[in-house]
């Protein structure tokens, strides 16, 4: 009886996952020191990453400008990085949102290369295969120059510490009747009337 052969999958119908748009291709670059390629990309933050007060949402888009040179340790990753800010004011805490350009510098080490034989895992970038992933970077640049106090002005008079409100929309002269802790417990009792003994004369 003949045998039925087995199904075969064609390779053309296999589906492979999308590559990350922080995913350089350096086959692209090749590895002659002084090589060098240049990239703008607009990515998208997979999620939402940054400080409690001030952070990049996730689903933001982010201006990647970058310059990837050869060189004879690595690849040499220079240029900036935008990303739009989401937050609030750490002084009246109004939301407040704004963006951030900052640089990039980074060396990703070759595997067998000197720089990655003389250092740890986590002090130096890696290429991994022939391609290069600069999510980690981008994060780290924008997460380190974020602001840890991010303000709505600059002249933020922040709240009022007895009502809350905004001290930037109440009068001037907006004060609080305030009692000493003292003489606290004090004020929750009854008011009472004083009065002047009246002495009997026994003469």
């Amino acid at each position: 009886m003949p045998q039925t052969p087995k199904s075969r999958t064609p390779r053309e119908a296999l589906t492979t996952k999308p590559r990350s748009p922080f995913v350089f291709d350096l086959r692209e670059l090749g590895r002659q020191p002084g090589a060098l390629r240049e990239y703008r990309r607009q990515v998208t933050a997979k999620e939402t990453f940054g400080l409690d007060v001030i952070w990049v949402p996730a689903g933001a888009e982010l201006d990647l400008d970058l310059r990837l040179e050869s060189v004879t340790e690595g690849v040499l990753v220079t240029g900036t990085v935008s990303a739009p800010l989401t937050g609030q004011c750490a002084r009246c805490l109004d939301p407040i949102t704004d963006e951030l350009t900052v640089d990039v510098c980074e060396l990703f080490a070759y595997a067998a290369s000197s720089t990655d034989e003389t250092t740890e895992r986590d002090e130096v970038y890696r290429v991994e295969g022939e391609r290069l992933d600069v999510e980690p970077v981008v994060r780290d640049a924008v997460v380190l120059d974020l602001p840890w106090t991010p303000l709505c002005a600059a002249d933020c008079a922040g709240l009022c510490p007895d009502c809350g409100q905004r001290l930037d929309e109440l009068p001037p002269d907006h004060a609080h009747e305030t009692i000493d802790p003292r003489w606290a417990a004090l004020a929750t009792l009854p008011a009472f009337t004083e009065s002047t003994p009246t002495v009997a004369d026994g003469s």
